[in-house]
Parts: structure tokens; sequence; C-alpha cells
């Protein structure tokens, strides 16, 4: 017996065509382009706090700057339109407490970021005082010393105690106690602040060295010990030395690695950090034009059929190491995600929550959106720039709510857009975050930014998804509705699957599709010797 979970209808060369026709409201040639970036609405998420003395935690200049840059998670939207700034978790008024923390590392952390490139960018004052408080803020919730010297506490409360067991309870619990995105997410900031204020403040540069070698250190210890061993996950070796299993976040420590190796201060540890995740991730590449996942790097080592859109950044990130360290593979494996896997993504939906490998979840964030573009234009390439500007014309109504997401005027980015085009209108710290870096990157990439404003989908000739239990059934053939869809490492389309015995048959009517290439998804059940024939 096997299960049928859908099939997906193609054209026959695995080739799908988008056609994008610019909007009316393009503006005349000759006219000054306006900057996309306004980071308003960051700086509102923006707040400072002196936290009390805990131990194994301390940053730059406490004594005499005892105020620290840390930033708000959500931004709730009121009923006038205005924005209301709360922590995550459930929040007790009696204690100003929250279950998880009013502040958290990942932010703070890619926060930092943003102004830092904005900072390198435009030569900004404030954008430079911003990181140099968001970088204080976050080296402070990094443990300085101890067995988990390295590790990051991800949540704060709103008078600056660490949380570092939150409500619901997150892995690693105690959340410095292992490797974690935040992890990752503290050596991307840091990777690419030690650069930056190498000689504009160098007694800062070498503090933020410092305590990113006690970053990569602890990489080293809890992730990389494992380099050169591999996982069978359903038949296929994965590497077991990626962070938290997973390539996305491997991805994220990378961009900040390459940038530290980049200036040529780097220590043999963060280089051989550098090229053994690198190497992880280029390793979870697979498919072509005809075979899933179409080229694409999949960002979870435990699972062959789980791909999503935030966090993907994994092209990006290997342009960047194949720049640092002179290897061109990587970039080979980058190029083969954003032109083979990208254009299948875009003309089946676009850069989804979930691809698993039906679109279990489309759900749409910035997050998503923005990893796509960062790597999209890492590629370098003019066709990646045109890419790029109509991925990143998601932010200005090319999404399923067909308004924009991103508001030039204010810096607000949603929190996303549901399949059905619902929007959230939400504006918390990660979707500000990613929005802003997209328009960094399209305020330095004109054409890019010209072909987002400007871009809308006139028509998408992609891919059709049919669902088995719409199917045609005989001899037996039974629809399932699992109580979960979800199945532990992948999650069924529509609501569940067929199940078909002995001489059972299902029948799909393509439609008009005279050159189709049809993809059975089949959930292959442990020690079955089931065997299903297809015809057309």
């Amino acid at each position: 017996m096997q299960r049928i979970l859908a099939a997906l209808a193609a054209t026959a060369t695995g080739a799908a065509l988008l056609v994008a026709a610019p909007r009316a409201t393009t503006p005349p040639a000759d006219a000054a382009p306006a900057r996309l970036t306004n980071l308003a609405h960051l700086d509102f998420l923006g707040d400072t706090v002196a936290p009390p003395q805990q131990a194994r935690h301390t940053t730059y200049r406490l004594a005499a700057e005892p105020d620290l840059g840390v930033l708000w998670t959500y931004a709730d939207r009121q009923a006038d339109g205005s924005y209301k700034r709360i922590g995550g978790g459930s929040h007790d008024a009696g204690t100003d407490t929250y279950g998880q923390g009013a502040f958290n590392a990942d932010d703070v952390a890619r926060a930092a970021v943003v102004y830092l490139r904005d900072w390198r960018q435009t030569g900004a004052a404030a954008s430079r005082e911003h990181a140099y408080e968001l970088l204080r803020g976050l080296t402070f919730l990094q443990t300085a010393s101890g067995p988990n010297a390295g590790n990051v506490v991800l949540w704060m409360q709103p008078d600056g105690t660490l949380h570092p067991s939150a409500e619901p309870r997150e892995e690693p619990d105690p959340s410095d106690s292992d490797a974690s995105y935040w992890l990752a997410r503290t050596v991307w900031a840091l990777g690419e602040a030690y650069p930056a204020f190498r000689r504009d403040d160098p007694a800062f540069a070498r503090f933020l060295k410092d305590r990113l070698d006690l970053a990569v250190g602890a990489l080293d210890r809890e992730v990389l010990d494992e380099y050169g061993r591999f996982e069978n996950v359903d038949g296929r070796r994965t590497p077991a030395w990626l962070v938290v299993d997973g390539a996305d976040a491997s991805a994220e420590a990378v961009l900040g690695l390459a940038s530290y190796v980049g200036s040529g201060d780097a220590t043999p540890t963060a280089r051989r950090a550098l090229t053994q995740l690198s190497d992880g991730i280029a390793r979870m590449s697979a498919g072509d034009a005809r075979r899933w996942p179409f080229g694409g790097v999949l960002p979870w080592a435990l699972s062959r059929s789980d791909w999503h859109a935030w966090a993907s950044q994994m092209p990006a990130a290997l342009a960047r190491a194949a720049d640092a360290l002179g290897e061109h593979r990587l970039a080979t494996v980058a190029a083969k995600d954003s032109f083979t896997f990208d254009p299948w993504l875009l003309t089946s939906g676009g850069p989804d929550n979930g691809r698993l490998p039906t679109r279990a979840d489309g759900t749409q964030i910035a997050y998503g959106v923005d990893s796509r573009v960062q790597s999209l234009l890492a590629s370098g390439t003019a066709a990646g720039t045109r890419l790029a500007g109509l991925t990143a014309a998601w932010y200005f109504g090319a999404n399923a709510s067909h308004a924009p997401t991103y508001d030039p005027a204010t810096g607000v980015a949603f929190d996303g857009v549901q399949a059905d085009g619902t929007v959230n209108h939400n504006a918390g710290a990660e979707s500000t975050i990613h929005g802003l870096l997209s328009m960094l990157a399209l305020d330095a990439h004109p054409e890019a930014a010209r072909i987002a404003r400007t871009a809308d989908v006139r028509d998408a000739v992609g891919v059709s998804t049919l669902q088995a239990e719409d199917a045609a059934l005989t001899g037996g053939a039974t629809p399932v509705r699992p109580a979960s869809t979800w199945t532990g490492e992948s999650q069924y389309g529509g609501s569940g699957y067929v199940s078909l015995p002995d001489g059972s048959t299902a029948t799909f009517d393509l439609g008009e599709h005279p050159a189709a290439l049809a993809m059975p998804v089949v959930d292959l059940q442990p020690g079955s010797t089931a065997a299903t024939r297809f015809a057309a």
C-alpha cells in the first residue's frame, strides 16, 4: 500500500513563464528615484535599558555607559493606525514581565545589521550610533565566561533581566546552553560590525573581535565537532555539522564569517568554521529543473521535502563565502539555486513559508521575500538583478493582497500576507528588519528598485497542484484525514492523503496540459514493498 499525496503538473521542459507588466504608476525616466529605506519605524521599535548586574554577562564600557540598545519584539496595529510595542508571550502587568521577554537577541542582532549597512551605505551618524548601542546590548546577552561561553541568552525582560528559560519552552533550554539560531545571528552581526568599526573606533572593534571569536569558539565545540559525519535521512546523506541541523541558520552565521574572513583579520578557527559550514550548506543542494527541489538548497538537514522561504539565505551566504575563500564551487551551487529553483518558485506562487514540496503553507512574509532578494542580488549578474526586482515587487503590491506591504513614507513593513490575500497589518521587529534590508539592497541596485516599484504580475504559467483526495478513486482507494497534517519532517497538502490498496486507482484530470511533466508526491513508508504504476 502506498500513500499518494498530490501531483504537480509543469511544462515538459521544466521551464515556466512569468510575465511582469509595468504599472501605470511608472515614474518618468528623468525623475530622480526616491530613497526607499526609511528607518523611522525601526527607530520607534528601539529602546534602551540599564540591566541589573548578572553573572557572566557584561558588555563594552558598561560602567561608564549603563544604558544599552534593545528592540521591542512586536508592534501591534491599533484602531487609529498607530502601533503599540509589546513583548513575546503573556504579559504580567503586576511585574511587567512577559512569558518570553520584551527584547530578543535574534532581532537585536539583525537590527544592528540594518543600521550597520545603512551607515556604510549613507554615512549617517545616527545609524552608526544605533548600531553601536545595539551591539552593546547584543553582547550583554552573550554569555562571556563559563561552560557556555560564546552562546547567547535569547530573551530579556523590560527591566533588563535575562530570561534564559522562556515560556513557552524553546530549545535549547536554557537558551545559552547550546548552539542556536540566535548564536548564528550574533555571529552575523558581529562579523559585519568588526570591519565597519575597525578604523572608526579601534577599541570597540577589538572588543567586537573578542566577542566574535568567543562565538566562533562555541560553534567550533558545539557544531563543527561533528564535521565529516553524516545523517541518513530517508536514504540521503546529509551533513551533521550544521547549526541546529539547518542550512538556514548556518547561512546566517556564514554571512558574518565571510565578512570577518574578508577583513583579513580572522583567526584560523574562524576561517575553518566558514569553510566547514559553507561545505555543509552546499551539500544540501539537490535536484534539477525536472526533479525536486529543482536545484534549490534545502534548509533543514533532517528532511528531503521541507523548504521554506524564511531564513533561506543559503545562496547569498555561499556567494559571500565563495568570495572570501576563493571557492568557485560554492558560487556554482548558489547560482543553481537562484537560476533554477527561483524561477520555479516565482512562477508557482512566490516565496512561501512552506513548500513541502507542495504549497502546504502559502503565507508570505518579509523575511522570506528578503532572503530571496539578497540571494539573487548576491549572484552579481544582470539576470539576478532582474529576478530580485520581480521578487521585491511583493513589497509594492505583487502579492496575494494586491496591495503594498511596505510604506517608504513610514518604514512600516507588514507582518505578512496569507495565501488568500488576508494581510497581517502588525509590523513587528522581524518584518521591519527584513523589509529594510531589502530596501537597502534596492537602494544599492537602482535597476532592481525600478522593476520592484513598477512591475506587476500579468500572467503566470507555472505549476498546478492537484490534491490526491480530489482524484477519481476506484478499487478501495480511500482519502485519509490524519489528526495532524505534519508528519515530523514534512506536511501533507490539502486535507491529507489517499491510501491505495492493491489494484486501486486514482485518476487525475490534468486539464489543458498538452506537454506536462507530472511529478507525483508520495509518502514512502519504511519497509513497504508497494509498487505504484503511473500512466497518462
